[in-house]
């Protein structure tokens, strides 16, 4: 943050051997994201205030590191473009709020188990199509969706064809960006009938893909990946490889795609890890998410790497390409998230209801900002 001034500021007198007394067996929250305040934390926020403070009383005007800032009216703003969030809470919408995130994309995967009929996937699609938009806009943050066939359901042959058959009603729906996640698991022969037939559905609707990396044998699975999108003659700019590491990233930008990165504990990227590689080969299209699932996952995560970067040396220009700017650039190619939807937002009114329900329980205080419409319209249908 910044801050500038003419007037002596009374300086702090306790040192961080007093915090790390007082706080000994204590637990303070982070007001803007929720996460624990150490006694190391504090005490070098301590060290920034002090020197705030010393400034403020010489007319200076003093910087400290923080999360990515540039000029114009996103500074500041995160976009994570891949949230699982029909696994999150109330809570965690609001924790992304505070933390800068504006806006969500939420990719179509799998639930954790098998589903056995296409029915269940219908149902999936229209929720994070519709009620999931929904409450995601009851917190202040915009909501977005991919719809596809993911590739580690791509092996029930029978099930998966009924599924394509059912794609194209929800690729017109509004709010969604792209077809996802495409990709291969185990790099089965279906999978790849799958992946292909996705791709051509792709191009018939215009829409840009978001393709899933698997786990296992990476390399070679996103080789194999890029290899069979050449040959279907996809447009590799409207093409996002994800879950991408150290020994993909040469490779996926070099043939012109968009390279994502999910900050994931111990499974896919780290932060440190995330910092250098932004540090080592700059921002061009590269897009940093969460992947935030049912799993031990953090839905803070892009805003904690954008901080993390900023500590590391990353310029605040490259910190906002890759936490915001990459990400709207291909995700906006079809027309349906624009930067319009939260820099001038509908208003938040918690009374709202869809199809009957709230995202409030009996007794719980509606949020309203900006009302302008009376109780017996606020009705979702």
């Amino acid at each position: 943050m910044t801050v500038s001034g003419t007037s002596p500021v009374a300086p702090f007198v306790c040192d961080s051997g007093a915090l790390e007394a007082l706080l000994r067996d204590k637990t303070i929250s982070c007001p803007c994201c929720n996460g624990r305040l150490t006694a190391e934390k504090l005490g070098r926020l301590l060290s920034d205030v002090q020197q705030l403070a010393a400034a403020g009383s010489n007319g200076e005007t003093r910087t400290v590191a923080g999360p990515a800032k540039t000029g114009g009216d996103q500074a500041g703003m995160i976009i994570d473009p891949h949230a699982h969030m029909i696994s999150r809470t109330t809570d965690d919408y609001e924790a992304m709020a505070n933390a800068g995130v504006v806006a969500v994309i939420e990719p179509a995967f799998w639930l954790g188990q098998p589903r056995t009929n296409v029915g269940s996937y219908v149902d999936y699609f229209s929720l994070i199509s519709g009620f999931e938009r929904f409450r995601s806009g009851q917190f202040g943050i915009r909501h977005y969706c991919t719809i596809g066939l993911n590739p580690k359901e791509a092996n029930n042959e029978t099930l998966a064809e009924a599924v394509l058959d059912v794609l194209p009603r929800f690729l017109v729906k509004e709010g969604v960006v792209a077809m996802g996640e495409l990709g291969y698991d185990e790099q089965t022969l279906l999978e790849d009938k799958a992946l292909r037939a996705q791709i051509e559905l792709a191009k018939d609707f215009d829409l840009p893909i978001m393709i899933h990396t698997p786990h296992r044998d990476k390399r070679a699975g996103t080789l194999r990946t890029m290899d069979v999108l050449r040959e279907h003659n996809f447009d590799p700019a409207r093409c996002v490889i994800d879950h991408n590491n150290e020994e993909t990233i040469r490779e996926v930008r070099d043939r012109g795609f968009w390279c994502a990165f999910s900050i994931y504990p111990s499974t896919k990227m780290g932060s440190e890890r995330m910092a250098a590689i932004v540090k080592s080969f700059g921002p061009e299209r590269i897009i940093v998410d969460s992947a935030c699932d049912w799993g031990v996952s953090d839905p803070l995560a892009v805003a904690k790497t954008a901080r993390l970067m900023a500590q590391r040396g990353v310029s605040a220009e490259a910190i906002h390409q890759v936490i915001y700017s990459n990400a709207l650039a291909v995700y906006g190619l079809n027309g349906e998230m624009r930067k319009e939807h939260w820099l001038a937002p509908a208003a938040i009114d918690q009374r709202t209801l869809y199809e009957g329900n709230s995202v409030l329980r009996g007794g719980q205080t509606p949020r309203i900002e900006q009302p302008g419409r009376s109780a017996d319209d606020l009705q979702i249908i």
